[in-house]
């Protein structure tokens, strides 16, 4: 497991970060987890593979794992890309690499657009550039959303619910770590991870992710029942130039397919800062945040 701690941001509070050294004078990476885990859950398997090249930095979301407090009903993406943005600089590691899993995949989009500074390049595993729902399936997640608050009040029911949900991701595991994984998923409280759900099936970011202007690569689950690999290509097909590393696995790659997912995220890292590297790209002057809309 790497070092660890929490690191104080200025007027936001301290997120619990991880950081692993890689070579001397290597790029860092910024790693962003999925919806409902945190940093170790999605990014254990590929922290010390990824420090053999890059210096690491894996931190947990807001209202995730032990990261800064969510607080109210509803939940805010921007707010979590302004969260690393202030760890990037807190840190003094920029411009990065930003790596987004999924949920962290909205905010790695949401932190070119709102801090262009602090970004180098972008790999996305998982995602998509638009989550918005056809009616139909939005009313589908409602529904299987307000079903899990209602076993909540019934502990033997939920407690099977859970363990059942999170054996498709954990399962393989052996019995200790499969515990593990699940106590990681436990530290997101249910009223967040239905708040966070709730702010990514809104997300689309398809009226200005075709500016991006930094390298950028997709990791593309091809058996993903989540995020459809055809929304994944989208992604890719609007950022101009970005790369695609397709890994025969479901959304869980990154735990239950490690074998086949860490070699295509190796790839796409250092596919995206060969290009940083040979377009000079630093800490430098860019060009003003995009306006959402």
């Amino acid at each position: 497991m790497a070092p660890g701690r929490p690191v104080e941001l200025a007027g936001r509070g301290a997120p619990y970060v991880r950081r692993l050294a890689g070579p001397p004078g290597s790029r860092t990476v910024v790693l962003l987890h999925g919806l409902s885990g945190a940093a170790d859950l999605t990014w254990m398997p590929s922290y010390r593979d990824l420090s053999r090249f890059f210096s690491v930095v894996a931190l947990d979301l807001r209202g995730h794992g032990r990261g800064i407090p969510h607080i109210g009903t509803s939940y805010r993406l921007e707010d979590c890309a302004d969260d690393v943005a202030a760890l990037v600089g807190a840190l003094g590691v920029g411009p990065v690499i930003a790596v987004g899993y999924s949920m962290g995949g909205t905010v790695a989009q949401l932190l070119w657009q709102r801090h262009p500074e602090a970004v180098a390049g972008l790999v996305f595993c998982s995602t998509a550039a638009d989550f918005r729902l056809p009616p139909h399936e939005r009313l589908m997640v409602m529904a299987a959303l307000t079903t899990g608050a209602f076993l909540r009040t019934v502990p033997p029911l939920f407690r099977l619910g859970f363990d059942t949900a999170s054996t498709l991701l954990v399962g393989h595991l052996d019995d200790p770590t499969r515990e593990w994984a699940r106590g990681e998923f436990g530290r997101c409280g249910f009223n967040t991870a239905l708040a966070a759900a709730m702010a990514v099936s809104d997300f689309s970011s398809r009226s200005w992710i075709t500016a991006v202007d930094v390298p950028a690569a997709v990791v593309l689950t091809g058996q993903d029942r989540v995020v459809p690999p055809w929304r994944q290509r989208e992604l890719a097909e609007l950022i101009p130039g970005s790369a695609v590393h397709e890994v025969d696995a479901g959304h869980g790659a990154c735990l239950n397919a490690v074998e086949r997912f860490l070699p295509a995220l190796l790839a796409a890292c250092r596919g995206v800062d060969r290009q940083c590297s040979a377009a000079g790209t630093g800490v430098q002057a860019r060009r003003p945040p995009v306006a959402r809309t």
